[in-house]
């Protein structure tokens, strides 16, 4: 990722841009310190999307019938 100071990326704004579509996210620092990330807009809807929780995930999970049956086996026996 690219730093650019605040100065730097208003005065090449079209090259940051550019170099954020080819390259991934820009760093943009004021006054040294960082400030924000531009990104694309596919990267922003990627990360902006609702995201679905664990009970809708299991709720729209196919219905398989599964014959799941557990072993009567207690065990082995071990001298302590």
């Amino acid at each position: 990722m690219r730093t650019w100071s605040l100065q730097d990326a208003k005065a090449q704004f079209s090259e940051l841009v550019n170099r954020c579509i080819e390259n991934g996210p820009q760093l943009v620092t004021r006054h040294g310190r960082k400030a924000v990330v531009i990104i694309t807009v596919e990267e922003y809807e990627k990360l902006s999307s609702p995201r679905q929780g664990l009970k809708e995930f299991f709720l729209s999970a196919p219905r398989v019938d599964l014959d799941i049956a557990r072993s009567r086996d207690t065990g082995r026996s071990v001298e302590l």
